[in-house]
């Protein structure tokens, strides 16, 4: 049923049961004040005929019937237009207009009732009459006016024009909500020809004065805005993987091919030498961490490429760095790490990520700020500048050629000596782009070494539109902007 159905209907049941609530207020009230007018006459007329009635008593009572009869007349002049009986012990005086003799009377009526007969109202009033050796009962009657033939009129006009009210007024109640919802009606017809599958055009709705659909349209764009936000979003968790999927196939390929000549060469020489057995069970070994750190990254990149905005908070740089040396220590003994960092700096971060970087950047140093003649030298600090928080990791490696210093963040970047996976640096890479940070590469303080800065907003920001490095490569889509902005 359509809403203006559902209107014209409602309104159409309604408005008549108002008219005949507010006719039958209306009677009740017209009623009770014609009962009061009539009451107060009563109440004058009875005052005015108590001391007659008393005379025609005791003239009743005395036997005497000429003064009774002078006596009764008196009493029906005074009575005017209301009628009067006057009951005593023995006889009955009446006269005037009154209900016949046999319609009976309350015992008494100090207030004034109503009494019916033969379709007949009457307002009948009681007053005792007592004299010395005389009593008795004063009845005074009128006709009850507020029962007449103009209430009834009255009465059958207001159900009248209930009736006709119940018609008219639903058919004007559906005509208005027909031409009120007229605006809902083009909205509805624009909103049904969309399909966020197949188009990308979307709702465009010019205000028409009624809030409600106002209200629904500026509801339905942002449910669209919404659905084509979740949309890019999905099409990047496909894209990030099916770019995991294919990195990883390829990646894992060298080694699963190293990994399985080594258990064919197992199995085809049950009597290998020990110290060639030895060999290629260090290979197996090297190859299995190898994989499980190419699966570890590749998963954390996914990740980043992932991340949502809810997901942010304040993070703690100094102490996310501090477990971040603390862990370093515990995997490298040998090495000597110092971090200096002022206290209370923090960003708006995804802290899973933030320490992701400085776990990375600590295993860079690690790997390549050593060599065989002393062990690895890092050095971690982290400060204020301005606006930004600003994290360095130096090491007393041979350091980065300049050449070299943006190609190192690509995807399975490696060194020619290195054993990592080639993700560690990207993951870094990616991180400072997610916080709309930069990070640079320059030689140590002393000129020896290698250091890395990454500078970090405090506020943080929006997070970027599009994120695809698992997808893409820094050398490729990235390179010109980079040193400047890790995006």
């Amino acid at each position: 049923m359509r809403l203006s159905t559902r209107i014209g209907l409602a309104v159409g049941l309604t408005v008549p049961l108002l008219v005949l609530a507010s006719g039958w207020l209306l009677l009740q009230l017209v009623s009770r004040d014609l009962h009061r007018v009539e009451d107060d006459h009563l109440r004058k007329r009875a005052a005015a005929v108590v001391p007659d009635a008393l005379a025609l008593l005791r003239a009743g009572a005395n036997d005497r019937p000429k003064a009774a009869d002078t006596r009764e007349r008196r009493l029906y002049s005074a009575a005017l237009d209301v009628g009067v009986r006057v009951v005593g012990p023995e006889t009955t005086y009446s006269g005037g207009p009154q209900p016949d003799p046999s319609v009976p009377l309350p015992d008494h009526a100090s207030a004034p009732v109503t009494v019916r007969a033969d379709g007949d109202s009457w307002r009948a009033l009681s007053v005792p009459v007592a004299g010395a050796r005389v009593s008795g009962t004063l009845w005074v009657f009128a006709q009850d006016t507020a029962d007449r033939a103009q209430l009834h009129l009255v009465r059958r006009r207001v159900v009248t024009t209930a009736l006709l009210a119940a018609p008219l007024s639903g058919l004007l109640a559906w005509g208005v909500a027909a031409g009120a919802g007229r605006p809902l009606r083009r909205l509805n017809r624009r909103a049904a020809g969309l399909d966020p599958r197949t188009s990308t055009a979307r709702l465009h709705h010019e205000p028409t004065g009624l809030t409600e659909v106002d209200e629904l349209a500026a509801t339905l764009q942002t449910v669209l805005a919404r659905y084509d936000a979740q949309a890019v979003r999905t099409g990047e968790a496909l894209d990030t993987a099916r770019s995991f999927a294919t990195a990883a196939s390829h990646e894992l390929r060298t080694p699963l091919m190293s990994m399985g000549t080594n258990l064919d060469i197992l199995a085809d020489h049950p009597d290998l030498p020990d110290p060639d057995r030895t060999e290629v069970l260090t290979d197996l070994r090297r190859e299995h961490a190898r994989l499980l750190g190419l699966l570890v990254m590749l998963r954390e990149l996914g990740r980043g490429d992932l991340v949502e905005a809810e997901a942010l908070r304040t993070v703690d740089l100094p102490e996310a760095a501090d477990a971040a040396v603390a862990e370093a220590r515990r995997r490298a003994p040998g090495a000597r790490i110092t971090l200096d960092a002022a206290p209370g700096l923090t960003v708006h971060g995804w802290e899973p990520g933030l320490r992701l970087l400085l776990d990375n950047l600590l295993a860079n140093a690690l790997a390549h700020g050593r060599d065989a003649e002393r062990p690895a030298e890092v050095t971690v600090a982290v400060r204020g500048a301005g606006e930004q928080v600003v994290i360095t990791v130096d090491d007393r490696g041979p350091g980065v050629p300049p050449e070299a210093r943006v190609q190192i963040f690509e995807r399975f970047r490696r060194g020619p000596a290195s054993t990592g996976s080639g993700l560690g640096l990207t993951l870094v890479a990616q991180q400072t782009a997610l916080h709309r940070g930069s990070v640079t590469v320059a030689d140590g303080p002393d000129g020896t070494g290698a250091r890395f800065e990454v500078r970090l907003p405090r506020a943080g920001g929006e997070l970027p539109g599009r994120r695809d490095w698992l997808i893409g490569t820094v050398g490729a889509n990235r390179s010109q902007s980079f040193p400047k902005d890790a995006s």
